[in-house]
């Protein structure tokens, strides 16, 4: 066992994929001498050589068009893309030809693309660096989502994406990079499509993912102080979806509280609210309750920034107000 942080993670599931696949190859912004911008990659260009992490200009497009490309001929790609806010700039890539490639070619060609970015807030940087936005990815069709919430699962579930023969957006959370764990030693190999009850509980279901699955447990924690038994999900992956965990756990709770960083229209939460309503309705004991960030650009301002984003005290007030109404 040995005690990896998250970004260290990080690291380790691309060197754990990339020994094991010597045609593997990874693109980005100031990922090789560097280390990449939130120190995501250091040591690979030591291990790997310049030829195998290679250092991009400062072009979305460019990196996503040359992964593309690549990987139409065979050869697997990670790509970075520094921020996921980033990937406004080269939507047209991810939804509209990535995406749809092995669709529109009948199966002829497959895209075994990685991309990798840093996702969500909590760090200051403001509107245009701190978005949760990996709604917009689990919109379009042919795209696989990823967003892990522990160490251990970023090595397992880059390992799963990289040997997914359709492209993974893999949305890394810029607040979680400190965070630690003990990691085994031995090859770490997840599944997309996995949720994993983090917490059991009886009272009531709550399904985060990413940064507001810590938080969601320590709320969880302080409900159970107040005889409230919650079970929180880790989502883990959006695309594809383990309805199965969700409707069962709803099935076992009565209710349902979903916790999303993105904002409120459109978040994930509505679509899981609605596969629940259709699914699971005769189950509930009350209406799906979603907390959300705000229809609104995350502030830089500190005090802003947590008002925004969903909180321990936002959760557990919520669901205990929500309990406790006769």
């Amino acid at each position: 066992m040995a005690e990896l942080s998250y970004r260290e993670a990080v690291a380790r599931g691309i060197a754990q994929e990339m020994r094991r696949d010597p045609s593997l190859v990874m693109l980005g912004e100031d990922i090789a001498g560097a280390g990449g911008v939130f120190k995501t990659t250091v040591g690979l260009l030591d291990e790997f050589g310049p030829t195998r992490i290679r250092d991009t200009p400062i072009s979305e497009q460019a990196i996503l068009g040359a992964a593309m490309g690549a990987a139409m001929t065979g050869v697997p790609v990670i790509a970075e893309i520094m921020f996921s806010d980033f990937l406004a700039v080269c939507f047209d890539m991810v939804a509209n030809e990535i995406a749809k490639t092995r669709y529109m070619t009948g199966g002829q060609f497959t895209i075994p693309v990685v991309i990798r970015t840093a996702n969500g807030g909590g760090v200051r940087f403001g509107a245009q660096h701190s978005q949760s936005v990996e709604n917009w990815c689990m919109m379009i069709p042919g795209l696989k989502v990823v967003a892990p919430s522990t160490p251990e699962d970023v090595v397992g579930l880059m390992a799963a994406a990289v040997r997914d023969p359709d492209p993974v957006v893999f949305f890394e959370h810029k607040s979680l990079m400190a965070t630690k764990a003990d990691l085994p030693d031995t090859e770490i190999v997840g599944r997309l499509g996995e949720a994993r009850i983090v917490r059991s509980g009886s009272d009531c279901t709550i399904a985060a993912l990413a940064f507001m699955v810590p938080r969601a447990v320590e709320a969880a924690d302080r409900l159970a102080a107040e005889g409230v038994s919650a079970e929180v999900i880790d989502l883990r992956t959006l695309v594809p979806l383990d309805t199965r965990a969700i409707l069962g756990s709803v099935a076992k709770t009565g209710r349902l509280f979903t916790v999303e960083e993105n904002p409120r229209l459109c978040g994930w939460g509505a679509e899981v609210a609605s596969i629940v309503a259709e699914e699971a309705f005769w189950d509930l004991d009350g209406p799906v309750v979603r907390i959300t960030t705000p229809h609104i650009p995350l502030p830089a301002a500190e005090t802003l920034e947590d008002l925004a984003i969903p909180s321990v005290d936002r959760i557990y007030e919520t669901i205990k107000k929500t309990i406790d109404y006769p």
